[in-house]
């Protein structure tokens, strides 16, 4: 047996000792896992790209795997109910060939209903109607349950940390064949299909779509198109770029200078970078993950003023809230099955931890555990309407930042797991 292999053991013999104790503090029988299915268009016969629901691929990293159902029993085997019609239209699903298969029962089946579950009081988990639910007899997402089962994906067992950083190692392969194509001139669709290329995964499989912005697009979040026609002048590239492995997620972003950068471009970048090495070695047991975003927008305001974009001290810049029109979203998030995993802003026992009211884009607010996986993520952006409330404010060197403005934006982003003996940073370092 593979070290892979007994690690999937291992994941498989902790999640069911997990299942048993949270569905006997709720007095529940056993849960139906609903894999989903893809949303139709209206008035069309297509379909949605699709992900399975995360408790689904929690189990069984199968992420494109629509229609089925995984009954979980304490005592008793999984039972997946594999959807694989006969079909000359599309090929049947096919699962892995995996540790999980021998210890689950599989039954294949040509219908997307749901088994009949046996006597007893159950519950059903994921995008199900209430009909459904009734048909069952069952409880449909129950949010006691559902929160008592999020909190079971906080810390990663060592089989998903593995797949983590494999799916980081094969993002990064994508990452690499992008920066090529940046670099000899290509379009944003040009970077995007190297990076596809290069990661060797179709883009519906993605965890999410990339965002690939040269120039003024790599300061608009979540970018989402691909130009096919290269701009007259390579100033920058914004690429965050994932990959799924196993069901497991890699969420990356690295932002290169390009031949027709202006020159304070690039120093802006390593600062950035530099920023994102201190938070990250900041990253331990114990932390208050909103506290490490704070010092994320007081490294921003250090930046600013060493950088001559603004002549005051760093102190004041904080105060006069600059930072947040330079960085308007979150330090990071919890990372796992789903890109944005699940409960990040409640605490252990499932009760909600708001962001703070100065930051409401942040993903993760609860003190940091060992055996978490979280973003690190801090940004630097020139967005005009958030830039244009600050217009009134003389210490801003407006000329210098009009001449960054059409270079967008920087994000550099790694996986990072938390440990006791200090962060391990699952992204590899290039390029």
């Amino acid at each position: 047996m593979t070290d892979s292999e007994r690690q999937q053991h291992a994941h498989l013999d902790g999640l069911a000792q997990a299942y048993a104790e949270v569905l006997a503090a709720h007095d529940i029988d056993g849960v139906l896992l609903y894999s989903g299915r893809p949303a139709g268009h209206f008035g069309d016969d297509q379909h949605a790209s699709f992900a399975a629901y995360g408790h689904f691929v929690h189990w069984t990293g199968q992420a494109q795997l629509a229609h089925s159902w995984l009954l979980v029993r304490p005592g008793k085997p999984p039972t997946l109910t594999l959807h694989a019609p006969a079909d000359f239209w599309h090929l049947p699903a096919r699962l892995p060939e995996e540790p999980w298969i021998e210890r689950f029962r599989v039954e294949a089946r040509e219908s997307t209903e749901p088994p009949v579950l046996p006597s007893g009081r159950f519950a059903v988990l994921g995008d199900v109607t209430d009909d459904m639910a009734r048909a069952l007899v069952a409880e449909a997402n129950p949010p006691g349950l559902l929160a008592a089962l999020d909190e079971l994906r906080v810390r990663k067992s060592d089989y998903e940390v593995s797949c983590l950083r494999e799916a980081n190692h094969r993002a990064m392969a994508g990452h690499r064949a992008a920066r090529e194509a940046f670099e000899h001139g290509g379009a944003e669709l040009d970077i995007q299909l190297a990076y596809l290329s290069g990661a060797r995964q179709r883009e519906s499989e993605l965890p999410y779509p990339n965002i690939v912005g040269l120039n003024a697009h790599g300061g608009v979040l979540h970018y989402q198109h691909y130009d096919k026609a290269p701009p007259t002048a390579r100033r920058s590239l914004l690429l965050d770029g994932g990959r799924r492995y196993r069901g497991y997620c890699a969420d990356i972003t690295r932002t290169w200078a390009g031949g027709d950068a202006d020159p304070e471009f690039a120093p802006l970048i390593e600062g950035a970078t530099a920023l994102q090495r201190r938070l990250i070695a900041a990253l331990a047991p114990g932390v208050d993950y909103v506290a490490l975003h704070r010092r994320m927008h007081e490294g921003l305001a250090a930046l600013l003023v060493e950088q001559q974009l603004v002549t005051a001290s760093p102190e004041a810049v904080l105060a006069s809230g600059l930072t947040r029109a330079f960085c308007p979203h979150g330090l990071g998030h919890l990372l796992g099955v789903q890109v944005h995993d699940v409960a990040g802003r409640v605490n252990a026992a499932g009760h909600p931890l708001p962001p703070p009211a100065e930051h409401p884009a942040l993903r993760l607010t609860r003190e940091l555990e060992a055996g978490m996986v979280v973003t690190m993520e801090p940004g630097f952006y020139f967005i005009p309407m958030l830039l244009e409330a600050h217009r009134h404010r003389p210490e801003v060197n407006w000329g210098r930042v009009e001449r960054l403005a059409d270079h967008g934006g920087i994000r550099i982003e790694d996986n990072v797991l938390v440990t006791a003996d200090g962060p391990v940073n699952l992204t590899p370092q290039e390029p």
